[in-house]
């Protein structure tokens, strides 16, 4: 019997559809440093090849890729909001939210200490997905993050400073 969790994968790996792949795959190289673990193209409805699976190791963390296929109901994202942030815990956010803008990510939250021992960041990649970015500064208990984050939303009713 082969072994459920074969071939490299946690148990949690995101799948992303994204509106032009491989374009997608070169920018996470570039912004994130990511490696090409596997790509498989198939024949799009209009004649033209489309990257039907794809494999993309960040660190010890796989993302899985394709192009849409709306014909099939697998669609990118289409509007400003998002459903899901994919969060990348790098030695250095600082360097890596840099390197993703310049790379041609909008930046949307420039790194700041956050209250739970983070650094941490926030940008949206040229196809839509909506990226995290963190270091980890510090190890905190949970009340001690509870109490951070009252001290914060006290400080200011928004919870912004």
């Amino acid at each position: 019997m082969a072994d459920a969790m074969a071939n490299g994968f946690p148990m949690v790996t995101p799948h992303l559809v994204v509106k032009g792949c491989e374009a997608a795959m070169e920018f996470y190289k570039e912004a994130f440093g990511a490696v090409e673990r596997f790509r498989l193209m198939w024949p799009g409805p209009d004649g033209v090849d489309k990257v039907g699976h794809a494999e993309l190791t960040f660190g010890d963390s796989v993302v899985m890729l394709a192009d849409e296929f709306p014909e099939h109901g697998s669609v990118a994202p289409t509007g400003p909001g998002a459903s899901v942030t994919i969060h990348l815990m790098v030695p250095d956010v600082d360097a890596t939210y840099a390197q993703a803008v310049a790379a041609g990510a909008t930046a949307v939250m420039p790194p700041e200490n956050v209250f739970w021992g983070d650094r941490y960041g926030k940008l949206i990649d040229p196809f839509g997905h909506h990226w995290s970015v963190a270091t980890h500064l510090e190890d905190l208990t949970p009340e001690q993050i509870k109490e951070r984050m009252a001290a914060m939303f006290a400080a200011s009713p928004d919870g912004c400073n």
